[in-house]
């Protein structure tokens, strides 16, 4: 056996009786019950899986309102679906991060009982559209698709503002916190371009 193998085997043994050692006294410096610190809390968890699913009812109101639209209005709605879909990633990844389902089974659960405010008056995520308005939207054109893509998504932004504002009277800071309150600054400057467009539309109607 040459010298060179020799050394080899004295390494690998080495190598091996550190590792048994290192396992050896791990649970003296390391617990073994310390748990990694989630990701994000249910609150969070709750309120990222709402907002999502608020976010995607936006973008399905894009997408019903008619090509003939105004130009003013359809250039305010393809702002709001580029913000909300950058959004809808974001929280898809925290989600995933989270080992999270994207679909809240219960609406709204992240609202603990007693705070309840205009954005949980029901356990139902405040300012969506039903079915029937999406259906009558999608067959809107001209004008009227105009007037009642402008009064869904003012409805709808005034509840997702009230969301990230319950959201941000729960929580203790962090980037859902940060995000939340992005979202009510963007979502209450387009209320704010939703509401003008809609007063210069009742004016001249």
């Amino acid at each position: 056996m040459t010298r060179r193998v020799l050394l080899g085997a004295a390494g690998a043994a080495t190598v091996l009786l550190l590792l048994v050692v290192g396992a050896a006294v791990r649970p003296l410096f390391f617990s073994e019950t310390d748990t990694v610190t989630p990701v994000l809390t249910p609150t969070e968890i709750g309120f990222v899986q709402d907002m999502t699913g608020h976010h995607q009812q936006a973008l399905i109101m894009v997408e019903r309102l008619a090509v003939d639209a105004d130009p003013t209005v359809r250039r305010l709605a393809d702002q709001i679906a580029d913000a909300q879909r950058l959004e809808i990633g974001m929280m898809l990844g925290w989600l995933r991060l989270a080992a999270a389902t994207p679909t809240n089974p219960h609406p709204m659960s992240w609202m603990p009982t007693g705070h309840h405010t205009a954005a949980s008056s029901s356990m139902t995520m405040p300012g969506m559209a039903t079915r029937a308005d999406l259906d009558a939207l999608a067959q809107a054109h001209g004008a009227d698709a105009e007037t009642m893509f402008l009064r869904l998504m003012y409805r709808h932004h005034q509840g997702g503002v009230a969301m990230a504002q319950a959201f941000d009277e729960l929580s203790e800071g962090g980037p859902v916190e940060q995000a939340a309150r992005d979202m009510v600054s963007t979502q209450s400057q387009e209320s704010g371009i939703i509401g003008l467009l809609m007063s210069q539309r009742a004016t001249t109607g």
